[in-house]
């Protein structure tokens, strides 16, 4: 048996913080049954070209920017509970809500609306994260309420071609994903497994043998997750204050810690080289930051 020394440890620092005048202190959310009265609970962070850090507020139905210089702007507010979120090469940002499936807002006018295109013989469980592919497809997860006594959360893409395949449908609370550099392997971030999966998708848009890529240790799975240009994986692991940067083998090449408490959801790359991985804190309302290796993989939105 083969033995690894634990990896080395990348220290954060506080980048912002959600400003008072945006907290919801004091109101009922009914989001999630064990979040009461919480001020925010932050996901979903994605970068435009000009450098703005979008994300959401899912209990209390928001979007906001970070602009360059560090002010927080409220894009919009609408009756929706906004997971993860993706900006179009077009400037249209891509949202999946809870409640409404696919929701698509225009970051100039606020204007939230549903995205159509989409259309299924049975309703969604609850849409959780999503990715685009160089030429457009659009994959998502659909996590609903689903776990390990429920392995029916789902996997689809919805091709610049119009077409909708549901590509798994077993997967115990399906949550971030990401593709390698080559866009050969998806990786899904299966929350209550504790684990993440690796999916080969061929040319033809076929799934391959699905495998385990990495189990990660002691409690809380994974949530966000973003890949770096080498093909490295950036995975938050959900109530540990815990981010782990793994290599192509599954191995951990460093942990990232929280300086923001147990309650970090989601993460970006960013800043000038695109160097420097943002790391939403849920719960704090922070945007904490780390220094990394190695530049990330560039977004969609960036194309």
């Amino acid at each position: 048996m083969t033995f690894y020394a634990p990896p080395p440890v990348l220290k954060t620092e506080t980048y912002a913080r959600l400003p008072d005048k945006f907290r919801k202190s004091g109101k009922r959310s009914t989001w999630y049954t064990r979040h009461h009265n919480i001020e925010c609970f932050l996901e979903g962070p994605s970068f435009d070209r000009a450098g703005n850090l979008y994300f959401v507020d899912i209990p209390h139905g928001r979007v906001f920017r970070l602009t360059p210089a560090r002010e927080f702007e409220l894009v919009t507010e609408y009756d929706g509970e906004p997971g993860g979120l993706k900006i179009h090469k077009d400037g249209r940002i891509f949202i999946t809500d809870y409640k409404h499936g696919i929701t698509v807002v225009d970051p100039a006018t606020g204007k939230a609306a549903p995205f159509t295109a989409i259309n299924l013989a049975e309703n969604f469980k609850g849409p959780n994260d999503l990715v685009f592919t160089r030429n457009g497809d659009l994959y998502f997860t659909d996590q609903g309420r689903t776990d390990l006594r429920d392995p029916t959360g789902r996997v689809y893409r919805y091709g610049v071609n119009g077409r909708i395949d549901c590509l798994l449908d077993n997967v115990p609370s399906p949550n971030g994903l990401v593709f390698n550099p080559a866009e050969t392997t998806l990786y899904v971030g299966v929350t209550r497994s504790n684990s993440v999966w690796n999916v080969p998708i061929a040319a033809d848009g076929n799934v391959g043998k699905v495998g385990l890529f990495s189990q990660l240790p002691g409690m809380g799975g994974p949530d966000g997750m973003a890949m770096d240009a080498e093909g490295n994986l950036s995975v938050v692991q959900v109530g540990s204050g815990v981010v782990w940067l793994l290599n192509k083998k599954g191995l951990p090449l460093y942990r990232i810690d929280s300086c923001c408490g147990d309650a970090v959801t989601n993460l970006a790359y960013g800043g000038k080289d695109n160097k420097t991985l943002f790391i939403l804190g849920s719960l704090s309302g922070e945007i904490i930051t780390a220094q990394m290796p190695i530049a990330g993989q560039p977004m969609f939105s960036h194309a």
